[in-house]
Parts: C-alpha cells; structure tokens; sequence
C-alpha cells in the first residue's frame, strides 16, 4: 500500500496532521471544499518561486487563516509587505464568503531537508533545461549529506531530455520503509512545464522513526 499512496494521505491523523483544518456542516462542507482548493491554487500561482515547504489553512464561521512556510519568505512578503497585500486580495477575489482573512509567513530553516522544496528546485532547473540526471544526482548527493536523513529517493518522468516516448527514472539512498506508519517520510511532488512537455517531479526523504505520538 505504501507505493500505491501519497506517504502523507497514508499517515494522516497518525504522525501527519491535516493541512486543511475547519468543521463544516452539509451546507457549507462543500462551499469551503471548493474555496480551499481555489484558495491553494491562486497561491502556488502566485508565489511557487518563493519555495513552498508547507502550506496550513484554518478555517471558521467568520475567520480564515493561511500559514506559509516558504524558503525564500522574502518573495512573498515584499518590500513594505506589499507582497503579502497583493496576494490577500488575489486570495479575496476568489472566495465567495465574506470572512477575515489573514496571511502568515514563515521561514524553512533546513530547505535541504524538505521533499517539496527539493522538488521545485528540481523542477526549476529542468525548466532552465539542465540534465535531467546530473540535476537529480546533484539534488541527491545534497540532501543525503544531512546527518538526519536515513534515506532519499527522486522519480522524474515525463519526456526526459527531450525523448520521444516518455519514461521514468530514479535515483534512491538509503532505506526507504514506505509501509510503515511510524516512519518519518517527508514527501513532495512538483511539475516543470519544458519546452518537450511536462516533466512530474516526487521526492521522498526518510528521517528516521516517530516514538513521540
């Protein structure tokens, strides 16, 4: 089962919380629903350059929170805070409830440590039209040097380098216990749009068990 789900739908409520945090009735479930799911594209529209390790929303009658964890926090808030002003109102414009809304922004200390980051970077890079290998060997090689990580493993696929049939490929370090629940896998996915089509992106980095929950 571990190869078959997302490792963080797969630990949910166990060692992974929810992303998405609110309690709704019949009437409202689906109305928010559809809102979180605007609200989260309009964002890593607007800011995926700035790295997004972790993106939190919390939600009731008349409050909704955004909680932004970003390797380059500078990007989205800007000079004087406009950044954050900007995104606020691109955020307004496509929820339907009237509610206060606001934004916080937080740095990611270790981005060499964080499966999402890694994957955008990736993806960075293959847009600029690096090596498909050397940049996942590279984005291996840096990841693995950190003492807390037990093991790591990056997919690509797509048309890699230009290829006419589409394939994939990886690269793995360490141990990787995708089917265990105590297991610390912190996973990201991201998509380079090349000039040859899309290229899918998904890293897992292990780091060790949870004893603690």
């Amino acid at each position: 089962m571990g190869r078959r789900i997302k490792p963080n739908s797969f630990r949910l409520g166990i060692t992974k919380d929810w992303q998405s945090r609110w309690f709704a009735d019949r009437k409202n479930s689906p109305i928010w629903l559809a809102e979180d799911e605007r609200v989260r594209g309009v964002i890593m529209k607007k800011i995926s350059q700035a790295g997004i390790a972790q993106l939190e929303t919390e939600r009731t009658p008349d409050k909704y929170r955004i909680f932004i964890k970003a390797s380059r926090p500078g990007l989205i808030i800007g000079r004087g805070g406009k950044g954050v002003e900007d995104l606020t109102k691109a955020i307004e414009k496509v929820m339907k409830t009237k509610v206060a809304l606001s934004v916080n922004v937080e740095e990611l200390k270790r981005t060499e440590v964080s499966a999402p980051v890694v994957a955008q970077g990736i993806a960075s890079d293959l847009e600029r039209r690096f090596k498909f290998r050397r940049t996942i060997k590279k984005s291996l090689e840096n990841v693995s040097q950190n003492r807390d990580v037990k093991g790591v493993k990056i997919m690509v696929s797509g048309r890699l380098d230009g290829a006419e049939i589409s394939r994939s490929e990886f690269l793995t370090f360490g141990k990787l216990p995708l089917s265990s629940l105590r297991a610390n896998i912190d996973y990201g996915e991201a998509t380079a749009f090349t000039t040859y089509g899309t290229v899918g992106i998904k890293v897992w980095i292990y780091k060790g068990e949870i004893f603690d929950r």
